[in-house]
């Protein structure tokens, strides 16, 4: 695994806000439901659920850059390693018998595509999306590892704004890992070295240089 000192660092004195939260307890799934239909799906905020805890996160544009960033990184894996995918983005992902609800940043059916290829996803009879990423660069209240675990995600992806943390989903709790289960042939410093390019030579330049890597290192 990638050490955290060979990741990006950040200055702390000069990291802008990144994300706007404000976290309310003994929320019933009830009113939790009702705030979904009542906001839409076409908002800035995003709602987190576990169990009577209710998050609104309003991403900020230090939260949204690395967050497209590492879409566009994952992308690049799946399709130049020559696996298929079905993005959700943030969608909603309710399991009302749990009582739990998560928007995440992204979120991807890649092992599990065919499943749900062409339809309107319901976790109440397909499986849960294969790859999960969350940026938290602010303190969340929420417990995302245990709320990801619970809905089922086989595989986590967080990011610090400096560290990308990897987990995989054993026996109903995440361990985590040195390399992800979904691109095994995959190392850290490929990651932080396309975050690195994509400040210093554009998002563009770093895509297609990660696309030349992808192609020689994993087929």
């Amino acid at each position: 695994m990638v050490s955290t000192s060979d990741a990006p660092q950040v200055n702390a004195v000069s990291v802008p806000p990144a994300e706007q939260r404000l976290t309310l307890n003994n929320v019933s799934w009830e009113t939790y439901e009702k705030l979904l239909d009542a906001f839409g799906e076409h908002r800035a905020v995003r709602l987190h659920y576990d169990e009577g805890m209710l998050e609104f996160m309003v991403p900020l544009e230090a939260h949204e850059t690395p967050s497209d960033l590492i879409g566009a990184f994952i992308r690049t894996l799946v399709v130049e390693g020559g696996l298929n995918v079905k993005g959700l983005a943030s969608t909603t992902l309710r399991r009302p018998q749990l009582e739990k609800g998560a928007e995440p940043d992204k979120c991807y059916y890649i092992q599990n595509e065919p499943l749900v290829r062409g339809k309107t996803v319901d976790l109440e009879q397909d499986p849960p999306p294969d790859l999960v990423l969350e940026v938290d660069i602010t303190h969340t209240d929420i417990n995302k590892n245990r709320l990801y675990a619970q809905i089922g995600i086989p595989e986590f992806w967080r990011f610090n704004g400096q560290v990308l943390t990897i987990y995989q989903l054993v026996e109903g709790t995440y361990e985590e890992v040195d390399a992800s289960p979904t691109f095994p042939w995959l190392d850290k410093d490929t990651f932080y070295t396309f975050l690195k390019q994509s400040r210093s030579e554009g998002e563009a330049q770093a895509v297609r240089t990660l696309k030349e890597w992808v192609v020689r290192n994993c087929r």
